[in-house]
This record gives structure tokens, sequence and C-alpha cells, in this order.
């Protein structure tokens, strides 16, 4: 999403975007040189690879007549503004929001256990191993501290901690002869790689590669090595600004930052540009099947046996030791 100025190496979303708003006459070229001028702000960022289907940028633009219209005839087809939204005058939309939705759509083979012979396009997710990965990705819900989920924070970096509202895999679904599932998750905000290690933790549980216990140790201070899953599938679903709609909303001056007038436009968006982009680079590049085979490389059973040696010597000392209690159940 965020462009880098100063180079033109990567293209990014923003310098499509910026190009257009110029082009169509929302902004002063020397706006787009220096962004500040028009205080734009994007809600939040995504990383090479990640779509999005509910992004929100905020910005002051001349409000020409048919403003959506002209700005969309200078984007390319896989970028396109749904809406247009006045808001308060100091608006900043990263610091406004509330939540972020993302949803990671992967084929359900990554479930499938490593001794499962199905390890392919034919596999399918049973009811039970489903429920088993919806119970695993419960656990996450709530306040925890995620530092072994990024490569950017310390155990004890207050902002490595985190609050997940929900998270849950959808029901599968077959296209194109391979079965994916949805995962989505909702938190306040995420760090990077935090969703892909987030997800990542639970395919190897399931699969056998990692005990259910290692989940409950990574929130402590231990550092935990934890697999990281590809980029291809994960997408910024919605931004949630609750806390300005209340207040806002409804104030006669404003409208409320909400998707329902969008919903069928994000809908036919994510079926004729996101989804076959993941199905097709999937099933070309087979970006999952590469990296599962990497699983193996982890070294999970070291650092469980790690852990439960340092509890046995802890409770073996009368004196004790420094996070002893930390790692006991």
């Amino acid at each position: 999403m965020q462009r880098n100025v100063k180079s033109s190496q990567y293209r990014t979303i923003e310098d499509d975007l910026v190009s257009a708003l110029i082009k169509s006459g929302c902004i002063p070229e020397n706006h787009g040189e220096d962004m500040k001028k028009m205080s734009f702000q994007r809600c939040a960022r995504t990383d090479k690879g990640v779509s999005a289907a509910g992004q929100i940028v905020s910005l002051k633009v001349w409000l020409i007549e048919d403003i959506l219209q002209k700005i969309n005839q200078h984007l390319p087809s896989h970028i396109r503004i749904l809406g247009l939204k006045r808001v308060t005058g100091k608006f900043n939309s990263k610091n406004r929001c509330d939540a972020r939705t993302y949803s990671y759509m992967l084929p359900t083979f990554a479930f499938a256990h490593k001794d499962d012979t199905r390890q392919d396009e034919t596999y399918r997710l049973s009811a039970e191993t489903l429920e088993a990965v919806n119970d695993l990705l419960a656990c996450y819900k709530g306040t925890h501290n995620f530092h072994n989920f990024t490569s950017q924070k310390g155990p004890k970096d207050p902002s490595a901690k985190r609050y997940i509202m929900e998270m849950l895999c959808e029901e599968p679904f077959v296209r194109d002869g391979l079965e994916f599932a949805v995962v989505k998750v909702k938190g306040q905000s995420f760090m990077m790689h935090q969703i892909r290690k987030m997800v990542g933790l639970v395919i190897a549980i399931v699969k056998g590669h990692a005990a259910k216990s290692i989940m409950e140790q990574s929130w402590g201070e231990e550092k935990v090595d934890i697999p990281k899953a590809p980029g291809l599938g994960l997408i910024l679903e919605r931004v949630h600004f609750e806390s300005y709609n209340q207040r806002f909303g409804d104030d006669g001056l404003h409208e409320a930052l909400e998707w329902a007038e969008e919903e069928e436009k994000i809908a036919a968006f994510k079926e004729q540009h996101i989804y076959p982009t993941i199905i097709k680079t999937e099933k070309e590049e087979r970006s999952m099947m590469s990296w599962l085979e990497t699983l193996f490389n982890h070294q999970f059973d070291s650092t469980i046996s790690r852990l439960q040696e340092d509890t046995r010597d802890a409770k073996s000392d009368p004196e004790g030791s420094d996070g002893c209690e930390d790692n006991s159940d």
C-alpha cells in the first residue's frame, strides 16, 4: 500500500492512487510530491502480496463533479474507489480506527495431518478437523503478548500486547477443483507478520508438527520458533470506526464510516480480482505446498523440551528460578 516518494523502483497502490487524484483534478500536482499538504493518511499498511477489499484513506480533495468516476478512470481495474464520505476536519484514518478485520484464504490441505496421504488437491476438510482448527483459533481471543509473532518486538515491549476480538475459520468451498477455506480475524491492531504467524502456528499444531501447549508458551518471555505462513491469501477485509460513528455518525454534518452501501461492490471486486488471483497463483506457484515442506525445519519439539526441562529444574530447586511460574500450567 504505502508509497516511497523518494524511490520509483517499486510501484505501489498509493502511487497509482495519487497519480489518479492529480489527473482527475482532485488535488494540485504539488500535493502528490508532499502528501502532508493534503493531510493524506492510510488506515492500514498492506505488505507486498497482500490484498485489500476494505481499505480507507483520509485526505483533503476538491469535490469536483462525478469525482468517483473520474478518479477510477485513471486507475487500473484492480484498484477501485468505492465510496467517498465527508469526515471531521482533523480526521486521521489510522488514528481513528478502532479495529481491523483481515481474512486469510488458504487451501484446506494445509490442515491435513502430516501422516495423511491426501496432502494435495484431493484433500477435503472434515467437520472434526474444522472444529479442531476453530478451537485453536479461539485461543487467540483476548489480550496476549505476541512478541514471538513478529521480528520487531521484544518480550518486555508493552506494544507487543495485542487485543484479538474474533478469530475463526469459515466453511470450506471448492474452486477449480481445489478446496479453500477462509480464516477471519478481528483485532485492534496487528504487527508485521503477526497474522501470518498466528495462522502458521495453528497449521503446525493441526498437522502434528507442534504440540498445542506451544501456543500458550509463545505468549511468555521465552523465544519460540513460530513459522510464518505465505503472504498469498492475506486480505484486509474491513477497517472499523465504531467510536467515531457513535460520536459523529448522526450529527447531521458527517456520515458514519460503514460499509453497507459498498457490500455488493466489495463482493464483486473480490470475486473478479482477489480470489481468482489467489487461486491462480496458488495453483501455479504452489506457495502453500512449498511452505508446508519447510515445517519440518522448525524445532518445535526442542523448544517444548527445553521449556519443560526449565520447569523441572525450577521445581527441583528450593530457591526457585526466574520465570518458573510463567512456564507452569
